[in-house]
């Protein structure tokens, strides 16, 4: 079976935020032995993963490291109508992806101890975030 469902994140601030609760709330797992959860974030300047959901000093250090491998202002872009952020948001993007997916396992996502699901907002002001979530059991 096949249980499909959009959502739309809040606005969040440029950075790292972790949603895993948003996620739980959204779908129902309780009555679910076993299966996987896919889901899919509809942008090309905001990316989500899977990381460290303990400690916060790792989402700024995330978030320092990928403004070094992806500057504002570089010379060479040439998509920038829409403001010093943008491009850099797009490749932070391609680095990081546009989906994850977890085993559900006995009525829950089946993440590590330590893990938690991110959105990874690369804009200085991303708006809402539209996530389609999947789950095939």
């Amino acid at each position: 079976m096949v249980v499909q469902q959009e959502i739309i994140l809040p606005p969040f601030p440029r950075g790292f935020h972790l949603i895993t609760d948003y996620i739980e709330q959204a779908i129902k797992l309780t009555d679910i032995e076993a299966g996987l959860i896919h889901i899919y974030i509809k942008h090309t300047s905001a990316a989500l993963m899977i990381n460290e959901n303990y400690d916060p000093s790792v989402r700024h250090d995330l978030e320092a490291a990928f403004d070094r491998l992806a500057k504002e202002n570089e010379p060479y872009y040439t998509h920038t109508l829409e403001g010093p952020d943008d491009m850099p948001a797009h490749i932070k993007t391609a680095l990081a992806g546009t989906s994850v997916s977890i085993p559900v396992s006995r009525g829950k996502m089946n993440l590590g101890t330590w893990q938690g699901i991110y959105l990874c907002e690369f804009r200085n002001h991303g708006g809402p975030r539209k996530l389609v979530i999947t789950l095939i059991y």
